[in-house]
């Protein structure tokens, strides 16, 4: 996956982990892209931990790895930030 398909895949993860998660976030949103490239990253190890393949590309299944990815990654920053 080349670099604008990881920036295109962490903002649209971003934003729905925001929708999913609300709430203040320090640092807008450039903040949620680096949460949603974490995020698909995140969630693509945590989908092959458990047999399933990861984010391939800028599609539905990787954008639903990559939101579960970025929700676990926004509330770990949440909690630390």
């Amino acid at each position: 996956m080349g670099i604008l398909s990881w920036i295109i895949l962490g903002l649209i993860a971003g934003a729905i982990a925001k929708y999913i998660h609300p709430g203040p976030d320090p640092g807008g949103w450039l903040a949620s892209l680096i949460i949603g490239v974490v995020g698909a990253m995140v969630g693509g190890f945590v989908f092959n931990l458990v047999g399933m393949s990861g984010a391939s590309g800028v599609n539905l299944w990787s954008i639903i790895v990559a939101t579960v990815g970025a929700v676990i990654c926004l509330a770990l920053y949440r909690r630390f930030a």
